[in-house]
């Protein structure tokens, strides 16, 4: 196992293996609702074995959990950052995601319909290339937005935040559904890198209907969605100094970055 899993190795090991062919073709979930959750290592511990029931996990050459390195793209009025923070549902993130332990990468688009959905369209993109856009994923880009939402992408956009995390991948034995688990995440912007507590996870649920059976699980143990948890946001108002973030106080605060009620001094 490689040591990109090790430190997951209790949370992996009860599932039945699913390979990545198998997985693509029962639940590629590129157009899916997305419910994120904020726990700890002690309500995974309690989840794990009914996840295990309903649910195989993504295995390749042995492996179980898979490092990713992912660069954000936004322009200097930070559209996409505010755009989400706003709620505007015709909303838009670029970036590039690098497999590191499989060696591939990808250009990926996400977008928002009408319905509140995610979109994501993606191209298969040179590693070398990560962190950067040629002229073919300018193409892309532009070509994507404008298929979707009938209008131009207008934005000049630029590197501005990566991070990097461990994850494992979670496929319904019955239907579409797919869950994924990220831990040991790390945002990082020039030289400034803030690690996340390592013992929290982010987990989100992918379903068709928002209501799926990882869902109904992490309910049974009281969690419930952390509203407006954007990975690229919530970095964004961590490295970027004196952003606003109000809407995503409660992402901040899950993750450890903010003080809770018991912990805010008394005005």
């Amino acid at each position: 196992m490689s040591s990109s899993a090790s430190a997951t190795e209790w949370l992996e090991k009860p599932f039945a293996p699913i390979g990545l062919e198998a997985l693509n073709a029962k639940a590629a979930m590129l157009e899916r609702i997305d419910n994120k959750y904020i726990v700890d290592s002690a309500v995974l511990r309690r989840a794990v074995s009914d996840l295990a029931r309903h649910f195989d996990i993504l295995e390749i050459d042995g492996n179980r959990a898979f490092a990713y390195e992912t660069c954000y793209f936004d322009d200097a009025g930070r559209h996409s950052y505010f755009d989400h923070h706003q709620g505007r549902r015709k909303r838009v993130k670029v970036r590039t995601r690098k497999y590191l332990d499989i060696g591939s990468c990808y250009l990926e688009v996400k977008l928002k319909d009408i319905r509140g959905r995610t979109v994501k369209k993606r191209l298969a993109y040179d590693s070398e290339k990560h962190g950067t856009l040629d002229d073919s994923a300018w193409t892309f880009v532009r070509d994507t937005y404008r298929a979707f939402y009938h209008e131009e992408f207008e934005h000049s956009i630029s590197r501005v935040l990566e991070m990097r995390y461990v994850r494992a991948t979670l496929v319904a034995k019955q239907g579409d559904e797919r869950m994924t688990i990220d831990s040991g995440l790390q945002f990082l912007s020039g030289d400034a890198v803030v690690p996340v507590d390592g013992d929290l996870f982010i987990v989100e649920a992918k379903s068709a209907n928002g209501s799926g059976i990882a869902d109904r699980i992490l309910r049974r143990l009281h969690q419930h969605p952390t509203k407006h948890c954007s990975k690229y946001c919530a970095g964004t108002a961590l490295m970027t100094s004196g952003t606003k973030h109000n809407n995503f106080r409660p992402a901040l605060r899950k993750l450890g970055f903010l003080p809770t009620a018991m912990e805010r001094p008394a005005l």
